[in-house]
């Protein structure tokens, strides 16, 4: 049983989190939590003073004789990488686009990862592991964490830290500290950069690439090679350091995206247990499989993380935002088999795994052997004089743009694993 969980619960009197969020989000003496009011931080800071920050800081890396790039972004078929090329390019730098393959790509994804490097006129660098290796690594990964999607974020993580310890480019620009702007682990002021320790602790939830090495799980160290980081002496000497943009601009990720979508003409599509239309479109998994597992270990979904999003924002109220998140977070996921088949696992193997990774805080057998939720984190009790002192108003606006799909007659059916995407000129 997790730490967070030797205590009950309380919830944030303004958004849906509470003291259990696996990030370890802290209540202030009003039961605000540290998230609501670094969000706060979005309407009161000078923004103009934090631009001119953020131009300062890379200036100095621009290549003086310009035959290296400036930078490394990390980018992929959704998520917020439109508005960080376009922000990066607003900068005046020369970036050096790198992708790690998920494997669970979609097709959309794919095109819009296509449109990305064709738009910007950006070299593009694209990784692809070892599918074998993958596999071997997802399930030693889904039995001992319960997680599919370990091998994803680690290669996200450290793919563009060896590209920049193997190109000599010391600076990595990403996008929002998850950290920062969903639980106020940090202030925008704090300037938070990349960090192996947070990578290790919370993205990869404690095991590094050398902690799965196993004969039982027939892993070599050659396997891992390509999810391990790059030694200290590696980073030291090339000065590798990586900035969140979110430090400098008010974090605006479905706003972005509508600004982005407008000027690139980029593809957006429905998900299947989340009201968002943008933000990971580009991966069968993220919020249907993964997500799943998600609210099995921790009592909620990525529905509650957009729904935090939009409450804050005075987009919904908590009212409003707490029926999205049930609503779509007790979906199942649509893409179950097409995982299993990929795997080469049983669904009944994948249930018994899974059950293992159930929070016992939040679940229970009933009396025929069914899985009940025993905690409701959307339903903690709240003082209702509380929730009015911290409401915040509401436009409730839950609407996305929905683009027209660029390949009306292809069915999302099957991973694509290597593809070109949709030539854009």
């Amino acid at each position: 049983m997790s730490h967070l969980h030797h205590q009950p619960p309380h919830a944030c009197v303004r958004c849906l989190y509470s003291t259990w969020h696996p990030l370890g989000l802290v209540l202030d003496e009003e039961g605000v939590c540290s998230g609501c009011r670094v969000h706060e931080e979005k309407q009161t800071l000078d923004w103009e003073r934090r631009w001119q920050r953020l131009a300062a800081i890379v200036d100095p890396y621009r290549s003086k004789n310009g035959l290296n790039y400036d930078c490394v972004v990390p980018v992929s078929g959704a998520r917020d990488s439109f508005f960080i090329v376009h922000t990066v390019k607003k900068l005046g730098l020369n970036p050096l686009l790198v992708t790690y393959n998920k494997l669970y790509n979609t097709d959309l994804g794919i095109r819009n990862l296509a449109r990305l490097r064709t738009v910007f006129d950006a070299d593009i660098l694209t990784f692809t592991a070892n599918p074998d290796s993958v596999r071997k690594i997802t399930r030693a990964t889904l039995r001992r964490l319960g997680s599919i999607y370990w091998h994803c974020l680690a290669g996200q993580t450290v793919f563009p830290v060896q590209t920049a310890v193997r190109f000599q480019i010391p600076l990595i620009i990403w996008g929002a500290h998850q950290g920062l702007d969903q639980t106020g682990m940090f202030s925008h002021e704090h300037e938070v950069e990349m960090t192996r320790r947070y990578r290790k602790d919370h993205d990869l939830m404690g095991l590094e690439a050398e902690d799965l090495v196993s004969e039982f799980d027939h892993i070599l160290p050659c396997d891992v090679l390509p999810w391990t980081y790059p030694s200290y002496d590696e980073i030291q000497r090339i000065g590798v350091r990586g900035i969140y943009l979110g430090n400098f601009i008010p974090w605006d990720t479905r706003r972005q995206h509508e600004r982005m979508l407008a000027t690139y003409n980029y593809e957006s599509a429905p998900q299947t247990r989340t009201f968002d239309l943008y933000n990971d479109v580009d991966c069968f998994n993220y919020s249907d499989v993964h997500d799943h597992l998600k609210f099995l270990k921790h009592g909620y979904g990525k529905a509650t993380d957009h729904a935090v999003r939009e409450l804050r924002w005075g987009r919904l109220s908590r009212e409003e935002a707490a029926q999205a998140a049930r609503e779509w977070q007790s979906r199942p996921p649509q893409h179950l088999d097409t995982f299993l088949d990929w795997l080469g696992i049983t669904r009944s193997s994948f249930q018994w795994i899974t059950d293992q990774h159930r929070s016992p805080a939040l679940w229970r057998r009933d009396d025929r052997w069914q899985w009940q939720q025993q905690t409701d984190l959307l339903d903690l009790p709240v003082a209702v004089s509380a929730l009015k002192k911290h409401a915040l108003p509401s436009s409730r606006d839950l609407a996305h743009t929905a683009t027209v799909s660029k390949r009306p007659d292809h069915a999302e059916d099957r991973y694509i694993c290597i593809g070109k995407g949709t030539p854009c000129r």
